[in-house]
């Protein structure tokens, strides 16, 4: 069995540059991913938000952030974590393709945005669908978008886009709002934002972006085709937590509890990122997470096994 002084698992943001962060500071660094490099960035077309670099897609900025991390001698495999157990001498992560031994463990798997599961979101997914109106707004400047949802987040991320579109349509499958009165308030104030109501989408249509959305009206079983440039949906998100149950403890939604220094409930096990409780879900947020949790999980590894 490989024995590492920190194990990162989940290579997006947040575990890249806590891989950065654990092998510059000399800790023997292993970084499991089951998917692919970067997570959620690397379905996003563009990134234009990410502090000294005016755009960039979001594949080979994850790239980019792994062959750093691997320069300063960070290892990576690609396999699924099924388990971390406590041992005697740290921890013991169980996964499909065989056991690694940890001193410390950071958590960085993330979190997937629930998605509507229609034609064409998967395709068109970073080419007019997305899951992120802070992120992705300033490319729909001046042009007519959908929100789909009804909660905080929808509402939330709706105002922000509705700074650039010139028109936003609340997309809900109910008759009623379940985000918070503020947000309605502000909502139904703001000129910008309209409402579908009892609608839900059946498809997302277009050649290489988003052109339309199908509708149905739940209530007259009737569909139309609705011209927008853009759709952004927002109807959850379910963080990848399953393995930890029982381990950690978790929010309502299944998000590990941290506290400013990414410390789990359970010592030597850190969380960064998406994954973590009231996470801003930003790709330079996640990176300072992922940050402080190497930070902290070597002083933890120091005062501990020195």
């Amino acid at each position: 069995m490989e024995e590492y002084e920190i194990v990162i698992i989940g290579a997006g943001p947040a575990g890249l540059a806590a891989g950065l962060y654990a092998a510059r500071g000399r800790r023997r660094t292993l970084l499991i991913e089951k998917h692919i490099t970067g997570g959620q960035i690397a379905l996003t077309s563009a990134i234009e938000n990410y502090p000294g670099i005016g755009e960039i897609n979001g594949f080979d900025l994850g790239q980019a952030m792994q062959q750093q991390a691997e320069r300063a001698g960070m290892e990576t495999v690609y396999t699924a974590v099924t388990e971390i157990v406590p041992a005697d001498d740290g921890f013991i992560l169980r996964t499909e393709e065989g056991d690694y031994a940890a001193k410390a463990v950071i958590v960085t798997a993330g979190a997937a945005y629930n998605h509507l599961n229609v034609p064409g979101e998967e395709r068109l997914t970073g080419f007019g669908v997305s899951y992120c109106g802070t992120c992705d707004a300033a490319f729909f400047k001046d042009q007519e978008v959908a929100v789909v949802g009804g909660g905080d987040a929808a509402l939330d991320e709706g105002l922000f886009v509705a700074r650039y579109a010139s028109k936003v349509t609340v997309i809900h499958r109910r008759d009623t709002l379940r985000a918070s009165a503020i947000l309605q308030e502000r909502a139904f104030a703001n000129p910008s934002m309209t409402f579908r109501w009892n609608t839900v989408v059946t498809s997302i249509d277009g050649e290489s972006q988003v052109e339309s959305l199908r509708l149905q009206d739940l209530e007259t079983k009737e569909e139309s085709d609705f011209p927008v440039g853009g759709v952004f949906i927002f109807i959850g998100q379910t963080p990848s937590t399953a393995f930890l149950e029982g381990l950690l403890d978790l929010d309502e939604a299944g998000h590990i509890l941290v506290n400013e220094w990414m410390e789990t409930s359970k010592p030597g096990i850190f969380a960064a990122g998406d994954i973590r409780s009231n996470s801003a879900r930003q790709v330079v947020s996640a990176a300072g997470d992922g940050a402080t949790a190497a930070i902290r999980a070597d002083h933890y590894i120091t005062d501990h096994y020195s």
